[in-house]
């Protein structure tokens, strides 16, 4: 499988790592879109969330933890928005399941 989410989460490819365990991998986006921009995802292939189950949705359970985490650590504490992108037409580029933290500005809703 040539993916680069996976290559990250098996350290093939650097990344500026803020948080690593044995179930997922969260380092700072390439092309931030905020001033605080982490991308989190599972060491195990997951395409996106449409393909999440009941197989592997206590590693889903266990990323909003690490998310909620992050989030106090890096004092998020005016808020963040979390979102994660399912399919080309929703603009997920890369097809392995991540969550954007997104910090550091004002959003609006709807996001365009």
């Amino acid at each position: 499988m040539d993916c680069i989410f996976c290559k990250i989460a098996n350290g093939e490819i650097p990344s500026e790592k803020v948080f690593e365990d044995e179930l997922c991998v969260a380092f700072k986006d390439l092309d931030p879109q905020a001033p605080s921009h982490i991308l989190v995802i599972p060491k195990e292939h997951i395409e996106s969330a449409a393909c999440i189950d009941s197989s592997n949705s206590a590693v889903i359970a266990h990323i909003f933890e690490v998310i909620s985490s992050i989030a106090r650590d890096n004092g998020f504490d005016n808020g963040f928005r979390v979102v994660s992108n399912c399919g080309e037409s929703a603009g997920q580029s890369v097809m392995h399941l991540h969550f954007h933290i997104l910090s550091g500005r004002d959003f609006a809703w709807p996001p365009g």
